[in-house]
C-alpha cells in the first residue's frame, strides 16, 4: 500500500499567497477510484476520519485565530494603544532636531509653548514637542533618556488614567513628562508622594529638568510657614506629600479672611500625579483627614442639634445610605426637626440648622462608640483604620457632634473630614 504524503493547501488564496496553510492527508490516487470505492466499509470509513480529523482541527485552530485578532481590531484597546505608538513614533522622529539645539534654544522651548498655547493651541498639540524636549533636557541634565514605553507612560498620565509601573521602571522620571506638559498653562502641577523624604528627594532631583526648562519648582515640607507654603505653591510645578496637600486644603476652607488662604484660589487644583496612588486614594483614603477650628458663634448648635438627632427614627424622618454614608430627611423628619427646633426653615440663610441636624444624623448612625471612636480618661479618640490603631482628638484637634461624645471632651470644635482623593 502506498504511503501518505503531507502537503498544504490556503485557506484563502490572494494574489496567488497562501495565506493560512491547513495540513491534510494527501493520497496518491484519486478520491473516487475503484482501489478506494472496493476497500471494505470499515476501512473506508476510517480513511475518511484520518483524512477530515486533521482538516477540522486545523480549521478550528485558524478559525480561532481570526476571531481573535478580528476582537483586537476591533477593541478600543487596540486603538489606545495604537494612538499611543504613534506618539512615540512622533516623539523619536522630532529627537535628531531637538538634539541639535543648544541648552539656551531648549531652554526657551518652554516660552515658545506657552506662546502657541495663548494663540489657540492645546496641550494635545504640543504634546509631541514637548515629550521630545523634556526626554532631551532628562538626557542632559540627568543623563537619563526616556525609553519608549516610558514616552507611552507619560502619555497614560496626562490622560488622567493610571500607569502600573514595577520598581526600578523609571516611575519618577515618567512623571516628568506630564508634569511639564500641564505646568505649560501656568494654573499649576502637584506631584504628590507619600511622605517628606520622597518629595524633597523628587524636588531636587526631577526638579533639575524642569529648571533646566525654565519651570519654577516647589516645596511643601512639613514644619513650613504660611508663607513659605504660599510662595511653593505659586511655583510651575510643586512636590508635596499627601497628607501635606489634604491638611493645606481644610486649613484654607478654615480661614477667616482672603490674605491666610495658601493655595491658588478659586482654583487650587489643576492637574496632580499622585505616586502610590493605590496606597495614597485606597489604603489612606479610607482614613479621613481631620482637622478642627477654633471654637465659633454655631458651637452651641452642635449639643442642641445631637439631641434633635436622638429624637429621629430612621426610616421614618431620615433615610441613610450605607454605600456613601449620607443621610435624607424625610417630610416628616423635616416637620418634626423643625418643630423641636422652634424654626420654620431649617435652610433658613439667617438661622440655619439644616447642616447641624444632618452632621449630626450622621454622627449618630456611622460613628459608634468602641468601633469608630474610643472614650478613655474623659478623652475622645478616633480609631485610625489603616495602621490599625487610635488617634487622640487632643491631638487632631477634633469633636464630634455626637452628644454623648461632646459630653466627654473638654472644649467644642468642628467636624472636618476630607477622603485624601484630590480632584480639580
Amino acid at each position: 500500500m502506498a504511503t501518505a504524503s503531507t502537503s498544504s493547501y490556503a485557506f484563502l488564496n490572494l494574489n496567488n499567497t497562501s495565506l493560512f496553510p491547513i495540513p491534510r492527508y494527501h493520497f496518491p490516487w484519486p478520491r473516487t477510484t475503484p482501489f478506494l470505492s472496493s476497500l471494505p466499509h470499515s476501512l473506508s470509513s476510517s480513511r475518511r476520519r484520518l483524512t477530515l480529523t486533521p482538516i477540522l482541527s486545523s480549521l478550528k485552530e485558524e478559525l480561532r485565530m481570526v476571531t481573535k485578532v478580528w476582537s483586537d481590531f476591533t477593541s478600543l484597546n487596540y486603538w489606545v494603544i495604537r494612538d499611543y505608538y504613534r506618539l512615540v513614533n512622533f516623539v523619536s522622529s522630532l529627537e535628531p532636531h531637538i538634539q541639535k539645539l543648544s541648552d539656551e534654544k531648549l531652554t526657551e522651548k518652554t516660552m515658545e509653548f506657552r506662546y502657541r498655547l495663548r494663540q489657540g493651541e492645546t496641550l494635545a498639540d504640543l504634546q509631541a514637542e514637548a515629550f521630545a524636549v523634556v526626554r532631551e533636557a532628562a538626557r542632559r541634565k540627568l543623563g537619563m533618556r526616556h525609553f519608549d514605553v516610558q514616552i507611552i507612560g507619560g502619555a497614560v498620565l496626562h490622560d488622567g488614567s493610571i500607569a502600573e509601573m514595577k520598581t526600578g521602571e523609571g516611575k519618577t522620571l515618567v512623571s516628568t513628562l506630564a508634569a511639564y506638559l500641564n505646568a505649560l498653562t501656568g494654573e499649576g502641577v502637584h506631584v504628590v508622594t507619600v511622605n517628606d523624604y520622597l518629595a524633597h528627594r523628587d524636588a531636587d532631583w526631577m526638579g533639575r529638568v524642569h529648571r533646566f526648562l525654565g519651570l519654577s519648582v516647589g516645596l511643601i515640607q512639613r514644619g513650613m510657614t504660611a508663607d513659605e507654603r504660599r510662595s511653593n505653591y505659586r511655583c510651575d510645578i510643586t512636590y508635596t506629600n499627601n497628607s501635606e496637600l489634604g491638611f493645606d486644603y481644610l486649613r484654607d476652607n478654615l480661614a477667616g479672611s482672603s490674605g491666610q488662604p495658601v493655595m491658588r484660589w478659586p482654583r487650587p487644583f489643576h492637574f496632580a500625579i499622585v505616586d502610590e496612588v493605590d496606597s495614597v486614594l485606597i489604603d489612606e483614603g479610607r482614613s479621613p483627614l481631620l482637622i478642627s477650628g477654633e471654637a465659633s458663634k454655631d458651637a452651641a448648635r452642635y449639643p442642641v442639634a445631637a439631641k434633635v438627632a436622638a429624637l429621629l427614627v430612621r426610616e421614618l424622618h431620615y433615610t441613610v445610605e450605607l454605600k456613601d454614608n449620607s443621610v435624607e430627611l424625610t417630610e416628616q423628619g423635616i416637620a418634626l426637626a423643625e418643630m423641636a427646633l422652634e424654626t420654620s426653615d431649617l435652610w433658613d440663610e439667617n438661622d440655619p440648622w439644616a447642616r447641624f441636624v444632618m452632621n449630626a444624623l450622621k454622627a449618630k448612625e456611622f460613628y459608634r462608640r468602641d468601633v469608630e471612636y474610643i472614650v478613655r480618661n474623659g478623652k475622645v479618640f478616633i480609631i485610625n483604620e489603616v495602621p490599625n490603631k487610635a488617634l487622640t482628638l487632643e491631638k487632631w484637634g477634633l469633636l464630634m457632634c455626637k452628644s454623648h461624645i461632646l459630653s466627654q471632651a473638654s472644649s467644642l470644635a468642628r467636624l472636618e473630614l476630607c477622603v485624601q482623593v484630590v480632584v480639580p
